[in-house]
């Protein structure tokens, strides 16, 4: 077991969240908001930190480890900037419940790195690395327990949500293990997966603030449009990132999706824009189970002659100007007005 190392804080400030995930244009429209968001995730980050102690202290330092290596904040954000664009003068209401999908995302994380088998996160030993893969396990079970719990403070149509979103993610995980290292699935089933994956607990985390909010079904429904939408282009562009993406930026080896056998939209469209010599090559070099380096520079420089990645990033940004058109119903105002920023942020990012 490798040692985590010295303690950190369990969350990068409000202005790396923002600046590394979505863009220096939604940086400069938070420094406005910034004041009244910091206060926000603090007080979500103090109600997620209420309930990460443990009766054994090697099962509460795992559970804070995760949470320091497990994300960005990014759903707490949204959820803080829906509830305020929806003209909520307070995000009290809402504190719990973001604490609680931040813990499920993170637990979802700590999974995805045992069956990754990944090496590191966001620049220091996975889970798995750093406690071991049994209790890396048993960690990311504990956090979905702590996530029921902060939502069991809310009525039984939001806990429905939180349970549903738990459920899509298994369905996703599921979908993407039955088509590892094929590449005749197809576009479909790639966005089978991406809803499921990671659009799906973003919308549920939306349509819950609309749902505490209690506003009107169109502004209900934009929100939850906004968040899957969002979801998708957040996602298709980190599958960009696993192949162009700078590894000291993203924290992690690149290549992950491609030594894994994961069919993505870049690689499945490098691999339809191929002559059938090099598909066939590509092909093979895609299904083997054990790459080595000049393995996945080869698929990479298969890859840079389709022009994929022009293409996979033009998608993101249709995608992050759908979530951006949804938002029509909802107030115009600051909160708005960042909300369609980190859309388009997220289609562009370099993190």
């Amino acid at each position: 077991m490798t040692s985590p190392g010295p303690a950190e804080p369990l969350e990068p400030s409000l202005e790396a969240v923002v600046s590394q995930t979505f863009g220096p244009a939604a940086l400069a429209e938070v420094n406005e908001l910034l004041p009244v968001l910091v206060r926000d995730l603090g007080d979500i980050d103090w109600r997620l930190h209420q309930v990460l102690g443990s009766t054994y202290a090697q099962l509460t330092e795992a559970a804070r480890y995760a949470c320091s290596t497990g994300g960005k904040r990014v759903r707490p954000l949204l959820m803080a900037v829906a509830h305020r664009a929806l003209g909520a003068e307070s995000t009290r209401p809402v504190h719990s419940l973001a604490a609680a999908f931040q813990l499920i995302h993170t637990a979802t994380l700590v999974h995805d790195d045992v069956i990754d088998h990944a090496e590191t996160r966001r620049g220091r030993p996975s889970m798995p690395r750093a406690f071991g893969i049994p209790l890396a396990i048993v960690s990311g079970d504990y956090l979905f327990v702590r996530a029921f719990e902060l939502a069991a403070e809310y009525p039984r149509s939001i806990i429905l949500k939180c349970g549903e979103a738990c459920a899509d993610l298994v369905e996703g995980e599921v979908l993407q293990e039955s088509s590892r290292f094929d590449l005749s699935t197809g576009r479909e089933h790639y966005f089978r997966i991406v809803e499921r994956k990671t659009a799906a607990i973003i919308a549920a985390a939306l349509s819950s603030v609309a749902e505490i909010a209690e506003v009107p079904p169109p502004e209900a429904d934009a929100l939850t449009e906004y968040g899957k939408s969002l979801g998708v282009a957040f996602q298709i562009r980190d599958d960009l990132l696993d192949l162009y993406g700078d590894p000291d930026l993203l924290g992690k080896p690149l290549f992950t999706d491609l030594r894994e056998g994961n069919p993505t939209l870049v690689s499945l469209r490098a691999f339809d824009g191929l002559d059938p010599k090099r598909q066939a090559e590509f092909e093979a070099l895609f299904q083997l189970r054990h790459k080595r380096t000049k393995h996945l520079l080869r698929l990479k420089e298969l890859t840079d002659l389709t022009g994929a990645a022009t293409e996979v990033a033009g998608e993101a940004s249709r995608w992050a100007e759908r979530a951006v058109r949804a938002l029509e119903p909802i107030p115009v105002g600051p909160y708005r007005r960042l909300l369609e920023l980190l859309a388009r942020g997220a289609a562009d990012r370099r993190f």
